[in-house]
């Protein structure tokens, strides 16, 4: 085994979800190809540049493409989900927040055609413009355990409190047995970009706690109003300081270079790179 490539245990854990090949020629070795995969993710080099030992780079390429968009490292990240929420092994104790990914200059290429016929819209690929010029922004709701339960690619500049109720409906963990997958955390934790009443009757409606700090204008408008201003929402500080640990999260998944800058030009790519990093980070916690 290499340096960046996967494990036993880690292959056999991914190994009965990747897809088979049912007709056509042979292929190449699919524990061969997916190690290329994570090599690539982990360094952030260029496809062309992969090392030999992985087999031609537009195989390696190829696959990953078709893996992307039939989403099979998503679907590989819930399987793993499942097996670890039958074991008892899920803090539902789920923290939300987000973090800025600079795009390098090749991710902003999105096709050569000249004119406006053809030309590819930098928001439909999950490219904002933001101080740091072309950005990313990874939405992650994760575990007490610090991983990965759903994410969401968005462009760098949207808000993080747009994004909080689709990130929360992405939480989807299938049972092994019958039932439906379980979504519904038992309470979120969350900095002050989420402390909107609208999020907040949200979680409420659906009987989840949560430990979100108040905003100060809010505090001042809610003063104001006297009577009808309400009660301040409750606030536990002990329960709060977890929160560090989607920072800790964050910090596991740039330690995969590939993530800590995008490379990938398209939303799916990207998105399938951290998907596949997060499996990697729940399979080597069992």
């Amino acid at each position: 085994m290499q340096r960046h490539e996967l494990t036993d245990k880690e292959w056999d854990l991914l190994a009965p979800l990747v897809p088979a090949a049912a007709t056509g020629r042979p292929r190449v070795d699919d524990r061969r190809v997916i190690n290329g995969m994570v090599y690539k993710i982990r360094t952030g080099m260029p496809w062309r540049d992969l090392p030999h030992r992985y087999g031609p780079w537009q195989t390696v390429y190829t696959r990953f493409r078709r893996y992307a968009l039939s989403g099979v490292f998503t679907h590989a990240l819930q399987q793993i989900q499942a097996q670890a929420d039958a074991a008892g092994d899920i803090d539902w104790l789920v923290q939300i927040d987000s973090t800025i990914v600079r795009a390098h200059q090749h991710a902003a290429v999105n096709g050569r055609n000249r004119g406006c016929i053809g030309r590819t819209n930098r928001n439909d690929q999950a490219l904002g413009r933001s101080r740091g010029g072309l950005t990313t922004k990874i939405h992650l709701a994760c575990g007490g355990r610090g991983r990965p339960l759903a994410l969401l690619i968005t462009a760098g500049q949207r808000h993080d409190g747009i994004y909080a109720q689709p990130l929360l409906k992405r939480i989807r963990v299938p049972r092994l047995g019958p039932g439906r997958p379980r979504s519904l955390p038992h309470h979120v934790i969350a900095d002050k970009a989420y402390s909107s009443r609208g999020f907040r009757a949200y979680l409420r409606k659906r009987g989840i706690r949560c430990t979100i700090p108040e905003k100060a204008d809010q505090q001042r408008h809610r003063h104001n109003r006297g009577r009808q201003g309400g009660r301040p929402p409750s606030f536990d500080r002990e329960t709060y300081r977890r929160r560090n640990t989607v920072e800790r999260c964050f910090n596991t998944l740039k330690h995969f270079r590939g993530i800590a800058t995008r490379y990938d030009k398209t939303t799916a790519s990207y998105e399938a790179a951290v998907s596949l990093a997060s499996f990697l980070i729940w399979a080597r916690s069992l």
